[in-house]
């Protein structure tokens, strides 16, 4: 099971996740997000997330410009999220950096084949990305994607592991459900994260 803790800002919980055995770090850059990091946060998470994935997440950043600034501070990296994000932008992206993912939700009705516009894995998310709510898994049951893809949305370290037992997804992604405020992450949250997602 691939564990991406999102939204980090400090080396601190960075390492926290990378010691309980996380597979890849997120850091946010969205101009509007509570978890926004500015380029010293985000170089930080960087050096102290070790051999683990370091990835730029964004949603109001013309896609070659978020790749430029992937490069740039080091991650490796760059998740397009939502419908602002076409097969054009992935496209430029993919001219500036190797590994892009897609980060999408059920109700926008995006193609759900995994690679469809070039992108290495498929996040699939609930309809208010970082908002915490949890969707109906049960629409999965006869959508789930081919290939490659990661299951987020209103997960916390008490439902993460019957989400997994659910819809078996090949990884998850956490942000709000570790936090005791919005972008206020918990050390002690993003263990018991990492080890129920490996129990699920």
């Amino acid at each position: 099971m691939y564990v991406k803790i999102c939204g980090l800002r400090t080396a601190e919980h960075a390492r926290a996740a990378v010691d309980a055995g996380a597979d890849a770090i997120g850091v946010v850059m969205n101009a509007t997000s509570p978890r926004r990091a500015t380029d010293d946060e985000a170089r930080a998470v960087v050096e102290a997330s070790g051999a683990a994935d370091t990835v730029l997440v964004v949603n109001d950043l013309p896609s070659a410009e978020a790749a430029r600034t992937a490069q740039r501070l080091g991650f490796d990296v760059l998740q397009l999220h939502g419908r602002v994000y076409g097969e054009a932008d992935f496209a430029a992206a993919l001219a500036v950096i190797p590994r892009v993912w897609r980060a999408t939700s059920l109700d926008l009705d995006p193609p759900l084949e995994v690679g469809a516009w070039g992108e290495e894995a498929l996040l699939l998310d609930a309809p208010k990305p970082g908002s915490g709510e949890r969707w109906d898994l049960s629409e999965l049951a006869e959508r789930a994607p081919d290939g490659r893809w990661l299951l987020a949305g209103g997960l916390s370290p008490a439902n993460v592991a019957e989400a997994v037992s659910a819809v078996r997804p090949g990884g998850v992604d956490v942000s709000s459900g570790v936090e005791v405020a919005p972008g206020e992450k918990s050390s002690d949250l993003i263990r018991a994260f990492v080890a129920a997602a490996r129990r699920g």
